[in-house]
């Protein structure tokens, strides 16, 4: 143990610990029990522990390796509550050996396995990803709600199923064979997209839980792409994360205010970042293959390639909006193709495509829509109703500076 930690400095410890290595704690207790809510249980208890005995005995030389120790001990014993005349003594052994080991400083990175036993075909499609989000990347279930543009209770349910269903089928935790893994890939992909858009979504870098979350994702996206060579889909997403992580100085000015990608300095991204995207999009091209992150990391490539160059591509990047738009369906891709329409025909065309979806009922809660509605709208002199858009817009927007930006232009309207 280190030296006496006051209750402040024990919790800010614990956070920390949280922050860099919930997942793969959990993830590591995971993998024996097949029970995720279990050793979700037992890491919360091992949190609770710490926040009692750190300011009394000192904070230990190695955090993780302390709670992972003391969530083992809480899951066997809650095993022993909940099933001791199910479970045989020799269980109880498999569970509580390496409890020593455990205190180590190496703990075995678990979570690749992890994302790929919540993709399982015994889990309902629709949670899977929600399911890798919550488990591996720790988003509560309101975050989750949100980036699936449904309601926390719906999702909190939905939840709480694929865990018991893991544990009622008894799902392995191991990376799959090779069929199986390019079986599962897309949904793996999808939650480490999610996960990192809402780590990248804190464009200020004010929130560290946020921004370490868009790393973890970034890691764990190279993780699959390494795993998987031949898939342009993995490659696509690894690319595409790297577009976006390449402008994220470039996205606030000296002032702290929002940046759009229209007005951003290219000298303030990461060059280096920005090539090896463009060499995956390359390596993924040549495999003839062409999905839905592949096309979303070439439109990218277009955004860089008109800022750098000057070139008016918009007809290239309204292409590459029909392909992705008919690979997915998306009202998302949707509205961002009517976007592309509206720099390409004019912003009553840019309308006009938009309102085919202004119907679309998972739209009415996202702030983008309202955003490129009101945006459209005044350009197009209706500067009513791009008044109310942009008041929509300003009321789901969470990000202050953002708030901002879109109140400056909701000021301009004459």
């Amino acid at each position: 143990m280190s030296s006496l930690a006051s209750p402040e400095a024990a919790r800010r410890i614990a956070e920390e610990a949280a922050r860099r290595s919930y997942g793969k704690l959990l993830a590591f207790l995971a993998a024996r029990t097949r029970d995720v809510a279990a050793a979700e249980d037992a890491l919360s208890e091992a949190f609770a522990a710490a926040l009692e005995d750190w300011p009394a005995k000192g904070c230990p030389e190695n955090p993780e390796g302390w709670l992972l120790t003391v969530a083992r001990r809480k899951g066997v014993d809650a095993m022993r509550r909940r099933r001791r005349d199910e479970v045989a003594p020799r269980d109880f052994e498999i569970m509580a050996e390496g409890l020593e080991a455990a205190a180590g400083s190496a703990i075995p990175d678990e979570r690749l396995a992890l994302l790929f036993a919540c993709a399982h075909p015994a889990i309902d499609g629709a949670v899977r990803a929600p399911l890798m989000l919550q488990v591996v990347l720790g988003l509560d279930a309101a975050a989750i709600a949100s980036a699936f543009l449904i309601s926390p209770a719906t999702m909190g349910q939905r939840l709480v199923r694929a865990k018991n269903k893991i544990r009622q089928a008894a799902i392995p935790f191991r990376i799959p064979e090779r069929e199986e893994l390019r079986e599962r890939l897309a949904t793996v992909l999808d939650a480490i997209y999610v996960a990192f858009s809402e780590g990248w979504s804190d464009g200020a870098g004010t929130d560290a839980a946020r921004r370490d979350l868009a790393g973890e994702a970034l890691f764990l996206c190279r993780l699959v792409a390494e795993l998987m060579p031949q898939e342009p889909e993995a490659m696509g997403l690894l690319a595409l994360l790297l577009y976006l992580e390449a402008r994220v100085r470039a996205r606030r000015n000296a002032r702290g205010e929002y940046v759009p990608l229209g007005e951003q300095d290219p000298a303030l991204w990461d060059w280096a970042m920005i090539r090896e995207a463009e060499q995956l999009v390359g390596r993924a091209a040549k495999l003839g293959r062409r999905g839905r992150l592949e096309l979303e990391a070439a439109l990218q490539s277009a955004h860089v390639e008109r800022r750098v160059t000057g070139k008016n591509n918009w007809a290239d990047v309204v292409e590459l909006y029909d392909a992705l738009l008919a690979a997915s369906g998306s009202p998302v891709v949707a509205m961002n193709r009517a976007v592309a329409v509206g720099e390409l025909r004019g912003p009553a065309a840019g309308l006009e495509a938009l309102g085919g979806i202004a119907g679309e009922a998972r739209l009415s809660r996202y702030q983008p829509f309202w955003a490129a509605r009101a945006d459209l709208l005044a350009k197009t002199g209706r500067a009513g109703e791009a008044r109310e858009a942009y008041e929509m817009a300003i009321g789901l927007e969470r990000d202050p500076a953002v708030r901002r930006f879109l109140e400056a232009r909701r000021a301009t309207l004459r």
